[in-house]
């Protein structure tokens, strides 16, 4: 009686278990997939170098980066050495690594 009153408790067919299977291994594979792109894909913001800047500072949702290059980038580090304030501060070693740093006077 119960049966009548919950239709659906039955045993699948062989049709609805294949398609079950082959759904649920793609999506393995698809979380497979992405699992591996995340771990082999070169983050952009890795590090500052090639005229780049990266800086990452405390922000009030945890952190943010600051990315600049090329003229942005001159203009952020010389900034940076201008003052002294905490992201500026932060600031100096990126530009160092980037090649921004002023030249030290003669």
């Amino acid at each position: 009686m119960y049966a009548k009153t919950n239709p659906g408790t039955g045993s699948m067919s062989t049709r609805s278990k294949r398609v079950l299977a082959v759904t649920g291994g793609l999506v393995v594979l698809g979380l497979g997939g992405l699992g591996i792109w995340a771990v082999t894909a070169p983050d952009t913001y890795a590090g500052s170098g090639a005229g780049c800047v990266n800086v990452t500072v405390p922000s009030s949702t945890g952190g943010a980066t600051l990315h600049y290059c090329g003229s942005d980038a001159k203009s952020f580090c010389r900034n940076a050495y201008a003052s002294t304030t905490a992201i500026t501060l932060r600031a100096r070693p990126q530009c160092r690594l980037a090649g921004l740093a002023p030249s030290a006077p003669p």
